[in-house]
């Protein structure tokens, strides 16, 4: 694949899922915006490891909870490349806190990066898409909208949310070009961890059908196809990529 005239912004790249999406797109000629709320220098780092595939970088900070976070960015982005065409909206918070003891502050917090965020940043990016006729967009949902965890309310409703965001605008938008599809992940907690020396970890990856977590390699293979050309008939689907652990929906 060749998309050197393309670019891809990653929400919540400066490490683990993020980054290895960044890679994969970066491995397959998409320019790259990356993102990180705090640690510029984990982002200085990702940025330093795409150079290896000759594609132009931004880092482009900022929380994507704050809607005037998500302006900066997209503004960054586009006086850069001039268009965003793949968005990918990655970060995400996950806190665990019992429904009744959940403040209104702390669930407003959740629904505003999880949710908000993902609407702010496909609204900036949209226009552009539609003017070139040609887009993606990817969301992410869980496990935990999948099935329901307690202490997990708060997580569960954005990510659920977001899974009927895609839907709507998978149907409104797909005449212009552009898809846009939702990914549920299972473990993934990233590639540099020795499972064995971690209890939990351990029982999450017995309790997998291969015995195995996952790796940033695969999702990020998994959004470079849905991001190809042999891809471009997949349109507001929501997408498993968990071992087998979860298999209904």
């Amino acid at each position: 694949m060749d998309h050197k005239r393309r670019t891809a912004l990653i929400t919540g790249s400066g490490q683990m899922i993020g980054r290895g999406i960044a890679l994969r797109l970066a491995e397959a000629g998409f320019n790259i915006i990356l993102n990180g709320s705090k640690n510029a220098d984990a982002c200085e780092a990702v940025a330093e490891e795409l150079t290896a595939f000759g594609v132009d970088t931004l880092i482009a900070m900022g929380n994507v909870g704050v809607k005037a976070d998500t302006s900066q960015i997209i503004k960054a982005g586009i006086d850069k490349f001039g268009s965003i065409d793949v968005l990918v909206n990655n970060a995400a918070i996950r806190p665990h806190t019992a429904f009744l003891d959940v403040t209104d502050a702390e669930w407003d917090e959740v629904h505003d990066i999880n949710l908000k965020g993902p609407l702010w940043m496909i609204r900036a990016c949209l226009p552009g898409m539609i003017e070139k006729k040609w887009g993606r967009i990817i969301n992410f949902t869980g496990m935990m909208a999948q099935k329901g965890y307690q202490g997990a309310a708060a997580v569960a409703s954005s990510k659920h949310a977001n899974w009927g965001l895609i839907k709507s605008l998978s149907d409104e938008f797909g005449q212009y070009g552009i898809t846009a599809n939702i990914i549920s992940p299972g473990t993934f907690p990233g590639d540099d961890f020795d499972v064995e020396t971690d209890e939990r970890r351990k029982k999450l990856r017995d309790e997998n059908p291969l015995r195995r977590l996952g790796l940033t390699t695969e999702i990020g293979g998994l959004i470079a196809y849905l991001c190809s050309e042999d891809g471009a008939f997949m349109n507001g689907q929501m997408l498993q990529i968990n071992g087998g652990v979860v298999v209904q929906f």
